[in-house]
């Protein structure tokens, strides 16, 4: 009885997902694509930052991997783009971890700087193997999917993953990452192995990542730059996952919206005196939801809930 509140909500939302591609434009279904694929890469984010407290600013890296992942192995071996789907979250996984093991022994600020400089260096690679992964130029998928398709292949991966993250978190792995966000000297205390579960919560995050990274090359007309995976796009999950609210999953659609939505929205509003307005607007929203809502979109609704049943 407990959860029937918020299953009915997600039954209302994913009514009104499955109705949109009928009621919109192919410009306004790819927006929503859009925010179904930072959906995904938050939700990730959500998991090794919201529920281990573990700061990543590198998950546009992973984006990257999965990105180039799927556009590698359409354009070479014209695999299948879900399979291709599937491969970037397995490849990721393994990075995760990977990254995971020297992350072991930093945390805080320097956790930070570090997958900081992984934002950095991992979209540089390109242009060292250019012979491979087309440098400056690119790699372009054999084929590209419709907004329709891209639509619904974002919406029901984000189902999926979504419903696998609750699994997960409701579950003993997810006793064991708050437990590690907590405090880890009393989750060691508890017998909570630390490597372990912090290695596994990059791993899963990154592997969300790469998903993400997978469709988000295919919103851009199946083609993977450089430029399309910068530093930016890293700060934009950890602000998303922000307006989301930390520790929750129930805000994520908001800040997937919040990231997805605004840079469309915000280049519309005149600015005058500045030439890169859509930055200005950008960054006052940024301030005035993190002043107003501080603990994120779930935040605010565990506040209205606790007014409501005063």
């Amino acid at each position: 009885m407990r959860y029937l509140p918020a299953l009915g909500s997600l039954v209302a939302v994913g009514a009104v997902l499955a109705a949109l591609p009928f009621l919109l434009s192919a410009y306004h279904v790819a927006l929503a694509a859009q925010v179904g694929i930072f959906f995904i890469a938050v939700l990730g984010l959500n998991i090794l930052t919201g529920y281990t407290g573990q700061i990543s600013i590198g998950h546009g890296a992973f984006m990257a991997i999965g990105g180039y992942t799927t556009a590698v192995l359409s354009r070479d071996h014209h695999t299948n783009l879900v399979l291709t789907m599937i491969a970037a979250f397995a490849i990721c996984l393994v990075f995760g971890v990977l990254v995971g093991l020297p992350a072991l022994r930093l945390s805080g600020v320097y956790l930070a700087l570090a997958t900081f400089a992984l934002a950095i260096s991992v979209p540089q690679l390109p242009l060292k193997w250019s012979k491979f992964l087309g440098g400056r130029d690119g790699v372009q998928t054999a084929t590209t999917p419709s907004h329709v398709w891209l639509y619904a292949a974002a919406w029901t991966a984000s189902a999926i993953l979504f419903v696998l993250a609750w699994l997960i978190l409701r579950g003993r792995v997810g006793r064991a990452f708050r437990a590690v966000r907590d405090s880890e000297i009393a989750a060691v205390a508890s017998g909570v192995e630390l490597p372990l579960y912090k290695t596994l919560a990059f791993g899963i995050s990154a592997a969300y990542a790469g998903i993400a990274g997978s469709l988000f090359v295919l919103a851009t007309n199946g083609f993977a730059a450089p430029d399309e995976f910068g530093v930016v796009l890293s700060l934009e999950l950890l602000i998303g996952a922000a307006v989301a609210g930390l520790g929750s999953l129930w805000g994520i659609l908001a800040g997937a919206a919040f990231i997805g939505l605004l840079p469309t929205v915000s280049s519309s509003v005149p600015v005058i005196g500045s030439a890169h307005g859509q930055d200005v607007v950008f960054g006052a929203a940024v301030v005035l939801v993190m002043l107003l809502i501080p603990d994120g979109f779930a935040g605010l609704v565990a506040r209205v809930r606790r007014l409501a049943g005063a």
